[in-house]
């Protein structure tokens, strides 16, 4: 492998402008789709094959009205006073219509009036035919019975629906002591499954009219949705990672190298992934996390090799030519297995079966994949273009005394060797208390209420739970099917409505639909307590063992809804989270042993691993969970870990922590061969090698952290399990546990069977084949390709 790289580092740096002109097509190619086709993200996050999902597919074949999602705003009182004032109702009256003349929105005023308008004019021309005495008398008792109706539904609930012009508006409710006015409407589709775009439109519609006659108007949590733009933080983030590649690299020429490389990967990587979509609607976390993780590693594999050339011109005396070559082909082959490593961990997550976790994986590992190919093409060709500027006149001539063996690595290297069962230990003992909070770790969907209280969501939030009931915020539909071949009557209708309602916390349930055979039945159920309440997760399963009778043993009642969806959710990633660990451990033992041929080292370094994803869910559940130092994160106390946190942070980490394990232990394996005693072998090829580790690290963990600011919980939340988990891997296990095991093993670290090594390829990672022919014909070839400089 090395020297196929070499050939390949050579060619580009000979013929910069073929590599940089294919690589700018490329982001021409893509760019330009991308603008033809337009970008639409969703924040759709449902899983095929769960209970809810199966029910919203049911709907969408027997009930496609019922099937809609729903929306909706919450108009308040800047001064606490009532929203039902003349000129506050203008202003509601305003949202409803300019909400309605959106795109997406179903029905309108005039629609949903429709059958009170038809009951008003016949009560209107049975007063007619009375003796003129008696219509005053006939309507006054209409008028009375009509708000001991309203009264009464008041009492019941604690709403009632607005009047304007003797007409109630169905679609808007006023709170009890009228503070507050809930405006609801349909969708022609799911929210979840709806672009941003589309969103912003509504949500636009009815902000206009914030603060008019001094009404608040916020959007409800099923409008909740933020769009992955950097921020200030995120920028902050590239800004250290800039930083740290000058002080590594010991220049701004050489260190604005892999900034711009990392920046490539990304674009081209999420390029593809939006040009593929062609204009249909991706899941926000898919460029997100293709974002995150192309630009973490796409800076670490350019910097590996920088770092590699950089030292080949200092010490050895190479020309820039020569090192670029050599470290393509070493630095370079741990590139390619460490990003085969990365790769491999995300693609394996399509073992699980859920499609939403496939395509976020899928379009990550490729976003890695182009890092790799950048690495090898574009970074040598840009330093075919840099020459020898890449290390100053100076830095040459110093270089060749210098010790390129770290102080510091050595002096922390020589204490883990000689004190290895104590850091063994206490390494350990560390880890093992960061884990522990996991235990009491709580999967869910964060809501407006786990938000900071100076967010609009979370004033959303409050308004409507204070004035509606917080059940408001997370309405449920309940669907009955009856038997094939059967269907329900009006009686078993009204049956099943009651046994809805008498359900404990369920605080409203009204029909909502039925099929045109009445085999297929849909409610809205308006629970008591907040979608982010575990009563609420215990109504959902109440409501769906509930039996349905009269019309056969086949009847069934299912549930869904957003609250439902986030259940299921989170019942199938804690089903499937373990099968994914026990795949991650078998690719973990079989990559490492066809990397180092040994049979130790896989098991430790995947044990080392464990540790890590555990004290990583550990401290993330304290600090999002449990709220320690939430203050400085913007965390409210109680927010559950979003689902998807366990897995995509065990696929990731996983993959970046066996890039510093390659690195490292490719370093200490090589003085190994080279006759060094194992502990000797430690200290150096820890010592050569950390620097640029530890570089890597910071980069990475800049990065991630950049995200953990974002006003959405779940960006927040990747951000800071990848950030602290590149963290406790790379400083504690990658550079403390696992260099003093094989401080203790010895010999045995590197040991493997011989009929094991007889089978196992020679990779090498070290790139020893270059530098047992410097002068071999592989260049020699080449060399009269070289422009002069």
């Amino acid at each position: 492998m090395s020297s196929l790289l070499y050939r390949l580092g050579l060619s580009s740096f000979h013929r910069p402008w073929i590599a940089i002109s294919a690589w700018a097509l490329v982001l021409g190619v893509l760019g330009a789709v991308i603008a033809v086709g337009g970008v639409q993200l969703t924040s759709n996050l449902s899983i095929d094959g769960t209970p809810s999902q199966d029910v919203l597919d049911t709907l969408a074949d027997e009930l496609p009205d019922a099937a809609r999602g729903q929306g909706s705003f919450i108009l308040t009182a800047e001064d606490g006073s009532s929203v039902a004032e003349p000129e506050r109702v203008e202003v509601i009256m305003d949202v409803v219509e300019s909400v309605y003349g959106t795109e997406h929105v179903v029905g309108s005023v005039e629609e949903a009036q429709q059958p009170f308008v038809e009951q008003l004019e016949a009560l209107m021309s049975q007063a007619a035919a009375l003796p003129a005495a008696e219509q005053a008398a006939y309507l006054a008792q209409i008028q009375q019975q009509a708000d001991a109706q309203i009264q009464q539904q008041i009492d019941d609930y604690g709403f009632a629906p607005l009047i304007v012009d003797g007409l109630p508006i169905p679609q808007v409710l006023i709170s009890e002591d009228k503070s507050a006015a809930l405006f609801q409407f349909a969708l022609d589709q799911q929210v979840q499954s709806m672009g941003s775009a589309d969103i912003e439109k509504i949500i636009a519609a009815g902000e206009a009219y914030d603060g008019e006659a001094g009404l608040t108007v916020l959007p409800g949590e099923s409008l909740k949705f933020a769009l992955p733009a950097l921020g200030a933080a995120e920028i902050v983030g590239v800004l250290i990672a800039a930083v740290v590649l000058v002080l590594v690299l010991g220049s701004f020429l050489a260190g604005a190298l892999p900034l711009v490389t990392g920046i490539v990967s990304v674009g081209v990587g999420v390029g593809i992934a939006i040009a593929s979509a062609a204009g249909e609607p991706i899941n926000l976390m898919t460029p997100i996390l293709a974002v995150m993780i192309g630009l973490a590693v796409g800076i670490d594999y350019s910097l590996f090799i920088v770092n590699r050339q950089r030292n080949l011109i200092r010490v050895q005396q190479l020309t820039a030519r020569e090192a670029t070559g050599r470290a393509v082909g070493s630095a370079g082959s741990s590139v390619v297995f460490a990003g085969l490593t990365v790769v491999v961990a995300l693609v394996g997550l399509a073992a699980v079966g859920v499609s939403m976790l496939t395509a976020m994986a899928l379009v990550a590992a490729g976003t890695v994949a182009v890092a790799v190919l950048v690495a090898l093409t574009l970074l040598p060709a840009v330093l075919g273009l840099v020459g020898e500027r890449v290390v100053s006149v100076k830095a040459r001539a110093t270089g060749a005394t210098a010790d390129q063996h770290h102080r510091i690595a050595r002096g922390w290297s020589g204490f883990i060797v000689k004190r290895r069962w104590l850091v063994l230990l206490g390494t350990t003992v560390i880890i093992v208390l960061a884990a522990l909070p996991a235990t009491n770790m709580t999967l869910g969907m964060p809501t407006g209420g786990n938000s900071s209280p100076d967010s609009s969501a979370r004033q959303s939030y409050d308004a409507v739970g204070d004035s509606f009931g917080a059940g408001f915020n997370g309405p449920l539909i309940a669907v009955a099917e009856a038997e094939a071949g059967s269907n329900f009557d009006e009686e078993q209708i009204t049956e099943i409505t009651t046994r809805i309602s008498d359900a404990d916390g369920v605080r409203l349930a009204q029909l909502i639909g039925t099929s045109d055979d009445n085999a297929t039945v849909a409610f809205m159920v308006i629970p008591e307590t907040g979608p982010g309440d575990e009563r609420t997760a215990h109504l959902v399963d109440e409501l769906r063992e509930t039996a349905v009778d009269g019309s056969g043993d086949g009847a069934t009642l299912g549930v869904t809804g957003l609250t439902a969806v986030m259940i299921d959710m989170t019942e199938k990633m804690a089903e499937v989270f373990p099968i994914y660990i026990a795949i991650i451990v078998i690719l973990s033992m079989i990559i490492l042993l066809f990397a180092f041929r040994s049979v130790l080292l896989p098991i430790l370094a995947t044990g080392g691993f464990v540790l890590s994803i555990l004290a990583t869910l550990g401290l993330t559940t304290l600090v999002f969970q449990d709220g320690w130092l939430g203050g400085l994160f913007n965390v409210e106390p109680g927010t559950p870990l979003v689902p998807v946190i366990p897995i995509i942070g065990t696929g990731i980490l996983y993959g970046l922590a066996m890039d510093y394990q390659v690195f490292l232990s490719s370093s200490m394996r090589d003085h190994f061969l080279q006759g060094e005693s194992p502990q000797q072998a430690i200290v150096n090829g820890f010592s050569a090698t950390s620097r640029v580790v530890v570089a890597a690290a910071i980069i990475m963990a800049s990065v991630f952290a950049g995200f953990i600011f974002s006003p959405e919980t779940m960006i927040a939340q990747i951000g800071f399990t990848l950030a602290i988990g590149v963290l406790i891997d790379a400083f504690l296990v990658r550079m403390t546990l696992i260099p003093a095991a094989f401080a203790i093993l010895g010999r045995a670290t590197w040991w493997a069977p011989r009929w094991l090594q007889r089978i196992l390829p020679d990779l090498d990672i070290e790139g020893h084949k270059l530098e047992q022919q410097p002068d071999g014909r592989m260049h020699s070839e080449l060399s009269a390709q070289e422009p002069s400089r």
